[in-house]
Protein backbone atom coordinates (compact mmCIF):
# COMPACT_ATOMS: atom_id res chain seq x y z
CA UNK A 1 0.00 0.00 0.00
CA UNK A 2 1.31 3.60 -0.85
CA UNK A 3 1.09 6.68 0.81
CA UNK A 4 1.68 5.60 4.11
CA UNK A 5 4.60 7.98 4.05
CA UNK A 6 4.67 11.86 4.85
CA UNK A 7 7.39 14.35 4.89
CA UNK A 8 10.74 15.46 3.09
CA UNK A 9 12.79 16.02 5.61
CA UNK A 10 10.71 15.27 9.07
CA UNK A 11 9.84 11.83 7.91
CA UNK A 12 6.83 9.71 9.29
CA UNK A 13 5.53 6.02 8.47
CA UNK A 14 2.92 4.66 9.90
CA UNK A 15 1.96 1.28 10.07
CA UNK A 16 -0.46 -1.20 11.70
CA UNK A 17 -3.80 -1.92 11.61
CA UNK A 18 -6.44 -1.29 13.85
CA UNK A 19 -7.18 -5.51 15.23
CA UNK A 20 -3.91 -6.59 14.63
CA UNK A 21 -1.18 -7.04 16.92
CA UNK A 22 -0.13 -3.44 17.46
CA UNK A 23 0.67 0.01 15.08
CA UNK A 24 3.22 2.69 15.02
CA UNK A 25 5.11 5.03 13.57
CA UNK A 26 8.64 5.23 12.02
CA UNK A 27 9.80 8.69 12.51
CA UNK A 28 13.04 9.86 10.63
CA UNK A 29 14.81 13.36 10.49
CA UNK A 30 14.96 13.88 13.82
CA UNK A 31 17.86 15.73 14.91
CA UNK A 32 20.02 14.08 17.50
CA UNK A 33 19.98 15.73 21.75
CA UNK A 34 16.43 16.04 21.57
CA UNK A 35 15.56 14.79 25.11
CA UNK A 36 13.46 12.80 24.68
CA UNK A 37 10.89 9.61 26.48
CA UNK A 38 7.80 7.71 26.33
CA UNK A 39 6.52 10.08 28.73
CA UNK A 40 6.39 12.88 25.89
CA UNK A 41 4.62 10.51 23.54
CA UNK A 42 2.01 9.24 26.04
CA UNK A 43 0.29 12.99 26.90
CA UNK A 44 -0.59 13.32 23.48
CA UNK A 45 -1.62 9.61 22.92
CA UNK A 46 -3.93 9.91 26.16
CA UNK A 47 -5.70 12.84 24.31
CA UNK A 48 -6.75 10.18 21.92
CA UNK A 49 -7.23 7.46 23.60
CA UNK A 50 -10.26 5.42 23.51
CA UNK A 51 -12.74 5.36 27.03
CA UNK A 52 -10.78 8.45 28.19
CA UNK A 53 -13.77 10.45 28.36
CA UNK A 54 -18.08 10.07 28.40
CA UNK A 55 -17.95 11.23 24.11
CA UNK A 56 -15.57 8.45 23.27
CA UNK A 57 -16.73 4.69 22.70
CA UNK A 58 -16.87 2.36 25.48
CA UNK A 59 -13.96 0.72 24.25
CA UNK A 60 -10.75 0.64 26.66
CA UNK A 61 -7.14 0.87 25.21
CA UNK A 62 -4.41 1.33 26.90
CA UNK A 63 -2.54 2.71 24.10
CA UNK A 64 0.51 2.65 25.68
CA UNK A 65 3.88 4.06 24.19
CA UNK A 66 7.12 2.06 23.65
CA UNK A 67 9.96 3.29 21.84
CA UNK A 68 12.17 0.39 20.08
CA UNK A 69 14.49 2.57 18.43
CA UNK A 70 16.85 5.98 17.71
CA UNK A 71 16.47 7.24 21.78
CA UNK A 72 19.82 6.39 24.03
CA UNK A 73 20.40 7.57 27.84
CA UNK A 74 17.33 10.12 27.12
CA UNK A 75 18.40 11.71 23.83
CA UNK A 76 17.45 10.93 20.58
CA UNK A 77 20.51 9.57 18.19
CA UNK A 78 19.27 11.11 14.96
CA UNK A 79 18.44 7.44 13.69
CA UNK A 80 14.83 6.58 13.02
CA UNK A 81 12.97 6.42 15.72
CA UNK A 82 10.03 3.55 15.71
CA UNK A 83 7.08 3.81 18.10
CA UNK A 84 5.11 0.86 18.82
CA UNK A 85 1.58 0.75 20.82
CA UNK A 86 0.07 -2.89 21.36
CA UNK A 87 -3.80 -3.85 20.47
CA UNK A 88 -5.00 -5.01 24.00
CA UNK A 89 -8.95 -4.26 23.44
CA UNK A 90 -9.60 -5.54 19.85
CA UNK A 91 -13.65 -7.28 19.72
CA UNK A 92 -12.89 -8.39 15.85
CA UNK A 93 -16.46 -10.30 16.37
CA UNK A 94 -18.27 -7.50 16.52
CA UNK A 95 -16.87 -6.71 13.09
CA UNK A 96 -17.38 -10.45 11.43
CA UNK A 97 -21.06 -9.57 10.00
CA UNK A 98 -19.69 -6.79 7.61
CA UNK A 99 -17.75 -8.87 5.57
CA UNK A 100 -20.34 -9.42 3.51
CA UNK A 101 -21.82 -6.03 3.07
CA UNK A 102 -20.75 -2.60 3.17
CA UNK A 103 -21.01 0.24 5.74
CA UNK A 104 -22.98 3.44 4.93
CA UNK A 105 -20.36 5.99 5.38
CA UNK A 106 -17.63 3.72 5.82
CA UNK A 107 -14.17 2.84 3.16
CA UNK A 108 -15.76 -0.89 2.50
CA UNK A 109 -17.08 -0.34 -0.83
CA UNK A 110 -14.01 1.70 -1.98
CA UNK A 111 -11.25 -0.77 -0.25
CA UNK A 112 -12.79 -3.78 -2.10
CA UNK A 113 -12.59 -1.90 -5.11
CA UNK A 114 -9.26 -0.67 -5.30
CA UNK A 115 -7.76 -3.87 -3.58
CA UNK A 116 -10.01 -6.06 -3.97
CA UNK A 117 -10.19 -7.60 -0.49
CA UNK A 118 -10.64 -5.71 2.62
CA UNK A 119 -9.51 -6.04 6.81
CA UNK A 120 -13.42 -5.95 7.98
CA UNK A 121 -12.57 -5.99 11.54
CA UNK A 122 -13.04 -2.11 11.87
CA UNK A 123 -11.69 -1.20 9.14
CA UNK A 124 -7.75 -2.03 9.17
CA UNK A 125 -5.99 0.95 8.06
CA UNK A 126 -9.02 3.21 7.24
CA UNK A 127 -9.51 3.08 11.05
CA UNK A 128 -9.23 5.88 13.38
CA UNK A 129 -6.54 3.72 15.46
CA UNK A 130 -4.32 4.21 12.52
CA UNK A 131 -3.77 7.81 13.76
CA UNK A 132 -2.19 6.78 16.81
CA UNK A 133 1.70 6.73 14.85
CA UNK A 134 0.49 10.22 13.56
CA UNK A 135 -0.03 11.30 17.28
CA UNK A 136 3.16 9.41 18.39
CA UNK A 137 5.07 11.78 15.65
CA UNK A 138 3.36 14.76 16.21
CA UNK A 139 4.45 14.70 20.13
CA UNK A 140 7.83 14.74 18.49
CA UNK A 141 7.51 17.07 16.06
CA UNK A 142 5.84 19.78 18.65
CA UNK A 143 8.64 18.87 21.20
CA UNK A 144 10.82 19.86 18.83
CA UNK A 145 8.72 23.34 17.27
CA UNK A 146 8.82 23.96 21.60
CA UNK A 147 12.44 24.06 21.28
CA UNK A 148 12.49 26.81 18.91
CA UNK A 149 9.62 29.03 20.16
CA UNK A 150 6.51 27.60 18.73
CA UNK A 151 2.98 26.81 19.75
CA UNK A 152 0.74 24.26 17.87
CA UNK A 153 -2.52 24.08 20.10
CA UNK A 154 -5.86 22.96 18.51
CA UNK A 155 -9.19 22.79 19.93
CA UNK A 156 -13.00 22.03 19.12
CA UNK A 157 -14.72 24.92 18.55
CA UNK A 158 -18.35 23.78 17.40
CA UNK A 159 -20.12 20.51 18.10
CA UNK A 160 -23.04 20.58 16.13
CA UNK A 161 -25.06 23.34 16.18
CA UNK A 162 -23.18 24.59 19.44
CA UNK A 163 -20.19 26.93 19.00
CA UNK A 164 -18.00 28.21 21.55
CA UNK A 165 -16.97 31.14 22.35
CA UNK A 166 -13.39 31.68 21.77
CA UNK A 167 -12.63 34.89 23.24
CA UNK A 168 -11.62 34.26 26.85
CA UNK A 169 -9.72 31.08 25.22
CA UNK A 170 -8.33 28.37 27.92
CA UNK A 171 -5.37 25.74 27.02
CA UNK A 172 -6.37 24.06 30.61
CA UNK A 173 -10.08 23.74 29.46
CA UNK A 174 -9.43 22.53 26.23
CA UNK A 175 -6.92 19.65 27.85
CA UNK A 176 -9.43 19.06 30.74
CA UNK A 177 -13.22 19.40 29.22
CA UNK A 178 -14.83 16.28 27.29
CA UNK A 179 -15.36 18.06 24.62
CA UNK A 180 -12.24 19.94 23.96
CA UNK A 181 -13.31 23.09 24.14
CA UNK A 182 -12.20 26.42 25.26
CA UNK A 183 -15.52 27.02 26.70
CA UNK A 184 -17.18 25.61 29.67
CA UNK A 185 -20.79 26.57 28.95
CA UNK A 186 -20.47 25.43 25.16
CA UNK A 187 -18.98 21.83 26.47
CA UNK A 188 -22.14 21.80 28.51
CA UNK A 189 -24.54 22.56 26.29
CA UNK A 190 -22.24 20.23 23.69
CA UNK A 191 -22.86 17.49 25.74
CA UNK A 192 -26.47 17.62 26.60
CA UNK A 193 -26.80 17.66 22.47
CA UNK A 194 -24.60 14.59 22.27
CA UNK A 195 -26.71 12.51 24.70
CA UNK A 196 -29.71 13.35 23.13
CA UNK A 197 -28.67 12.65 19.50
CA UNK A 198 -27.14 9.05 21.21
CA UNK A 199 -30.60 8.38 22.52
CA UNK A 200 -32.00 8.48 19.51
CA UNK A 201 -29.19 6.02 18.52
CA UNK A 202 -27.33 8.85 16.02
CA UNK A 203 -24.09 10.52 16.05
CA UNK A 204 -22.73 14.36 15.73
CA UNK A 205 -20.21 16.05 13.80
CA UNK A 206 -18.19 19.36 14.58
CA UNK A 207 -15.28 21.42 13.88
CA UNK A 208 -11.96 21.80 15.18
CA UNK A 209 -9.40 24.85 15.15
CA UNK A 210 -5.26 24.86 15.44
CA UNK A 211 -3.67 27.90 16.32
CA UNK A 212 0.03 28.35 15.40
CA UNK A 213 2.01 30.75 16.88
CA UNK A 214 5.53 32.16 17.72
CA UNK A 215 6.80 31.33 13.72
CA UNK A 216 8.46 34.16 11.99
CA UNK A 217 7.95 34.86 8.60
CA UNK A 218 9.36 32.97 5.17
CA UNK A 219 8.54 29.14 6.10
CA UNK A 220 6.41 27.87 2.71
CA UNK A 221 7.59 26.92 -0.48
CA UNK A 222 5.43 29.45 -2.79
CA UNK A 223 4.10 27.27 -5.54
CA UNK A 224 3.18 23.39 -5.39
CA UNK A 225 4.24 23.30 -1.45
CA UNK A 226 2.71 26.59 0.19
CA UNK A 227 2.50 26.40 3.35
CA UNK A 228 -1.35 26.57 3.58
CA UNK A 229 -1.99 23.65 0.47
CA UNK A 230 0.67 21.41 2.84
CA UNK A 231 -1.04 22.35 6.27
CA UNK A 232 -4.61 21.68 4.40
CA UNK A 233 -3.62 18.30 2.61
CA UNK A 234 -1.95 17.21 6.44
CA UNK A 235 -5.32 17.70 7.60
CA UNK A 236 -7.57 16.72 4.95
CA UNK A 237 -5.34 13.18 5.23
CA UNK A 238 -7.44 12.85 9.11
CA UNK A 239 -10.19 10.16 7.46
CA UNK A 240 -13.56 12.20 8.99
CA UNK A 241 -12.13 15.86 8.11
CA UNK A 242 -14.35 17.14 5.16
CA UNK A 243 -13.42 20.65 4.65
CA UNK A 244 -10.53 22.84 5.52
CA UNK A 245 -9.94 26.18 5.53
CA UNK A 246 -7.06 28.77 6.85
CA UNK A 247 -8.02 32.08 7.86
CA UNK A 248 -11.57 33.48 7.23
CA UNK A 249 -11.67 30.70 4.86
CA UNK A 250 -14.65 30.11 2.71
CA UNK A 251 -16.37 33.37 4.40
CA UNK A 252 -13.95 35.42 1.54
CA UNK A 253 -16.14 34.61 -0.75
CA UNK A 254 -18.75 37.29 0.27
CA UNK A 255 -16.25 39.72 0.94
CA UNK A 256 -14.66 43.02 -0.67
CA UNK A 257 -10.54 43.41 -1.20
CA UNK A 258 -11.25 46.56 0.82
CA UNK A 259 -12.31 44.42 3.99
CA UNK A 260 -10.62 40.91 3.14
CA UNK A 261 -6.81 42.82 2.95
CA UNK A 262 -4.72 42.87 5.49
CA UNK A 263 -2.99 46.19 6.00
CA UNK A 264 0.75 45.89 7.05
CA UNK A 265 2.32 48.32 9.71
CA UNK A 266 5.02 48.86 12.00
CA UNK A 267 4.81 47.33 15.62
CA UNK A 268 7.62 47.29 17.95
CA UNK A 269 9.89 47.90 14.95
CA UNK A 270 8.49 45.08 13.05
CA UNK A 271 6.86 44.58 9.95
CA UNK A 272 3.24 43.72 11.28
CA UNK A 273 -0.54 43.40 9.93
CA UNK A 274 -3.58 45.16 11.51
CA UNK A 275 -5.76 42.00 10.98
CA UNK A 276 -5.31 38.44 9.88
CA UNK A 277 -8.11 37.42 7.18
CA UNK A 278 -5.31 35.18 5.84
CA UNK A 279 -4.48 33.37 8.84
CA UNK A 280 -0.87 33.92 8.90
CA UNK A 281 -0.38 32.70 5.05
CA UNK A 282 0.40 35.01 2.06
CA UNK A 283 1.78 33.41 -1.36
CA UNK A 284 1.93 29.95 0.54
CA UNK A 285 4.73 31.68 2.92
CA UNK A 286 4.24 32.18 6.42
CA UNK A 287 3.89 35.74 6.92
CA UNK A 288 4.81 36.13 11.12
CA UNK A 289 1.47 36.29 12.25
CA UNK A 290 -0.98 33.69 13.96
CA UNK A 291 -1.97 30.53 11.88
CA UNK A 292 -4.97 29.82 11.80
CA UNK A 293 -6.33 26.25 10.46
CA UNK A 294 -10.05 25.07 10.79
CA UNK A 295 -11.36 21.44 10.08
CA UNK A 296 -14.92 20.61 9.76
CA UNK A 297 -15.53 16.62 11.20
CA UNK A 298 -18.20 14.64 9.47
CA UNK A 299 -20.69 12.66 12.35
CA UNK A 300 -19.39 9.12 12.64
CA UNK A 301 -20.53 6.70 10.18
CA UNK A 302 -20.57 3.98 12.24
CA UNK A 303 -24.86 4.36 13.39
CA UNK A 304 -27.43 2.33 15.20
CA UNK A 305 -30.14 3.29 13.16
CA UNK A 306 -30.99 0.93 10.89
CA UNK A 307 -29.48 1.46 7.30
CA UNK A 308 -29.79 0.88 3.82
CA UNK A 309 -26.97 -0.86 1.72
CA UNK A 310 -26.02 -3.63 -0.37
CA UNK A 311 -23.97 -6.72 0.27
CA UNK A 312 -21.06 -7.78 -2.46
CA UNK A 313 -23.86 -9.97 -4.08
CA UNK A 314 -25.34 -6.87 -5.16
CA UNK A 315 -28.45 -7.43 -3.53
CA UNK A 316 -29.74 -4.44 -1.34
CA UNK A 317 -30.59 -4.79 2.24
CA UNK A 318 -31.06 -3.20 5.43
CA UNK A 319 -28.48 -3.41 8.41
CA UNK A 320 -28.03 -1.79 11.81
CA UNK A 321 -24.76 -1.81 12.56
CA UNK A 322 -23.20 -2.90 15.66
CA UNK A 323 -20.06 -3.03 18.57
CA UNK A 324 -18.49 0.04 20.05
CA UNK A 325 -18.35 3.21 18.60
CA UNK A 326 -17.70 7.19 19.51
CA UNK A 327 -21.01 9.27 19.46
CA UNK A 328 -18.82 12.02 18.10
CA UNK A 329 -15.64 11.88 16.83
CA UNK A 330 -14.44 15.73 17.30
CA UNK A 331 -12.83 15.47 20.36
CA UNK A 332 -10.70 12.80 19.92
CA UNK A 333 -9.53 14.35 16.65
CA UNK A 334 -7.95 17.42 18.19
CA UNK A 335 -4.78 15.85 18.83
CA UNK A 336 -4.71 14.27 15.51
CA UNK A 337 -5.20 17.88 13.62
CA UNK A 338 -2.46 19.32 15.91
CA UNK A 339 0.10 16.33 15.08
CA UNK A 340 -0.47 16.67 11.73
CA UNK A 341 -0.26 20.46 11.36
CA UNK A 342 3.14 20.10 13.98
CA UNK A 343 4.27 17.69 11.90
CA UNK A 344 3.60 19.31 8.78
CA UNK A 345 5.30 22.61 9.95
CA UNK A 346 8.35 21.30 11.20
CA UNK A 347 9.15 19.52 8.19
CA UNK A 348 8.86 22.79 5.81
CA UNK A 349 10.86 24.82 8.58
CA UNK A 350 13.87 21.86 7.70
CA UNK A 351 13.46 22.76 4.05
CA UNK A 352 13.77 26.29 4.49
CA UNK A 353 17.23 26.12 6.57
CA UNK A 354 18.94 25.87 3.04
CA UNK A 355 16.77 28.56 0.99
CA UNK A 356 19.08 31.04 0.74
CA UNK A 357 23.06 30.63 0.89
CA UNK A 358 23.45 32.69 3.82
CA UNK A 359 21.84 30.68 6.14
CA UNK A 360 23.92 27.79 4.64
CA UNK A 361 27.03 29.66 5.27
CA UNK A 362 26.19 30.65 8.93
CA UNK A 363 25.71 26.95 9.60
CA UNK A 364 28.56 25.87 8.22
CA UNK A 365 30.93 28.86 8.47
Amino acid sequence: MAGSTLGKNFTITTWGESHGEALGVVIDGVPAGLELCEQDIQEFLDRRKPGSNPLSTPSKEDDTARILSGVFEGKTTGTPISVMVMNTSQKSADYSEIASYYRPGHADFTFDSKYGFRDYRGGGRSSGRETIGRVAAGAVASKILKELGISVEAYTSAIGPISADLSGYSRELVLSLPTAMPDKNANDLAMEYVAKTREQYDSVGGVMECRINGLLAGIGEPVFNKLDAALSGAVMSIGAVKAVEIGDGIAVSKSLGSENNDEFCIKEGKVSKKTNHSGGILGGISDGSEILVRAHVKPTPSIFKPQNTVNKDNEEISVQIKGRHDPIIVPRAVVVMESMCAITLLDLMMSNMSSTLEGIKRFYL
